[in-house]
Parts: C-alpha cells; structure tokens; sequence
C-alpha cells in the first residue's frame, strides 16, 4: 500500500478527473492504485477476495464467498484530491468472515500510515494511539459532512450547539481520527461500505463503539456498488450514547 503512496503525491490536484453516474468523482489515479494493489495482493494471498469502489465489472451485487476479503477505497476524498485539498486518504481494509479485522489508512495530509485492529492495537506512525476518552463537551470535535439525505440536515444545527464540528471531505479520515483520538466522535449519514471499513477496525480495536442507525454493512455479505448509504454514529461508548440522545435517533 505504502508503494502507492508516491503515485498519490505525485498526481495530488494534477490529474484529470470524470463524474460516474452516481456523482462521484473519479481520476485516472484512483484506477492505479485499485489496479496495483489489487496486483499486490492477488499475488500474495490469491485465496482471497478483493473489492474497489473503482475496479469492480459489474453493478449487480458480488457475493463474499471467501473467509478473507479486503475492501479498498483507493482514494476517500477524491473531489479534495482533484483540487489540491490535502484532506484525503487510501483506505485498505481486511475482513475475515465478513467482519473488518484490520484497516490501513495513508493519511495523505499528514503523509502517515495509520493501521491496527483489535487485538492488536493501533499505531498512528511511529505512535501508539488510543481514544481520546474523556466526556462530550463544548470543545470536543465531532466529524460531520452535510447529509445526502436534506431530512437530516437539522443535525448540523444539533451538532454544532454542542460541539466543535469538522467536515473534512473525507468520511475514511472521519472515523480514523476517532479511532486514533484527533476527533472526540462522527456522525455521517452518507458513507457506503468502502468509505469506512478500513476505519472501523481502528476504532474497535481502542474500545470504541460504531452504532449502525441504517442497517448494519457488517459482517460483508455481498459487495455491492449500488448499496444504500449508511448512517451511523461513532465514537468513546458513552459519548456516543450521548450523541444519540441529542441528535434524537
């Protein structure tokens, strides 16, 4: 993953870049990541399964057949990417039986890689990293992109009468931050699968707890382009009691 790294530095707001169908960017340099890791791992674990946002053939569902698969955002935050924001991340997930065991993240602003699970911690770098966890209050940070969905735009009212909130256009470095203490929490009502598996193994393995108010992308049964978008609210178990209550859901 780290090999790919300079490609993303080499092309950060250089490249080309093209809408899908479903509104989201894409550049030629999320295409070569996808395509080299992808080469990577085949070569390395060719048992398993590998999913991209940007590689896949088909926009029908893919059933998860093998008990390891990894999951791969090649670049969260592409329309930062495109246009010179450094606020942007690969994000690289393993999952075993269809639960994230193990995330990579490249934190492209900071240039660290940010990786761990449970059982085996988390390094931020050089650095062992752990939950903030201390109680919600009016200087906590708490992540938070504008809803796809405008029902919900309300929350941002909710959120920032009580919080400091951030919108970093990159829903992967979101949750990473929680799981690594930079953020106190996020509530996200728009990611899909691959935006936050690399993320969740982050948070869980520092006693952290991911509430799931759409249904539950985990354990990974199917691998699907076209999924609905997931809202969920993360962070230290008692805050995120907290920000439940507040945001009424």
């Amino acid at each position: 993953m780290l090999a790919q790294t300079d490609l993303l530095h080499r092309d950060f707001g250089r490249v080309q870049s093209q809408w899908k169908g479903d509104g989201t960017r894409v550049t030629a340099a999320d295409l070569a990541i996808s395509e080299k890791i992808y080469r990577d791992l085949g070569e390395q674990f060719p048992d398993d399964q590998f999913f991209s946002e940007e590689l896949t053939q088909t926009d029908g569902p893919i059933a998860v057949t093998a008990k390891y698969c990894w999951v791969l955002d090649p670049i969260d935050g592409t329309n930062n990417f495109a246009m010179g924001i450094p606020h942007c991340a690969i994000g690289l997930a393993l999952l075993e039986d269809g639960q994230p065991v193990y995330g990579f993240v490249y934190d492209f602003a900071r240039k660290v890689l940010i990786h761990g699970g449970p059982g085996w911690g988390v390094h931020d770098g050089d650095r062992v990293a752990s939950l903030k966890g201390k109680a919600l209050d009016p200087q906590s940070v708490i992540g938070f992109h504008s809803p796809y969905d405008k029902r919900y735009a309300p929350h941002a009212a909710v959120l920032a009468d009580h919080f400091k909130i951030r919108a970093l256009g990159t829903s992967t470095m979101h949750l990473a931050y929680v799981g690594i203490g930079l953020f106190d929490g996020v509530v996200d009502h728009n990611v899909k699968v691959w935006d936050i598996a690399a993320a969740v193994p982050l948070v869980l393995a520092n006693g952290g707890a991911i509430d799931y108010l759409s249904a539950s992308p985990f354990p990974l049964r199917s691998f699907d382009l076209k999924m609905d978008r997931i809202f969920y609210v993360a962070g230290d178990p008692v805050g995120v009691v907290r920000l439940r209550s507040l945001l009424a859901v």
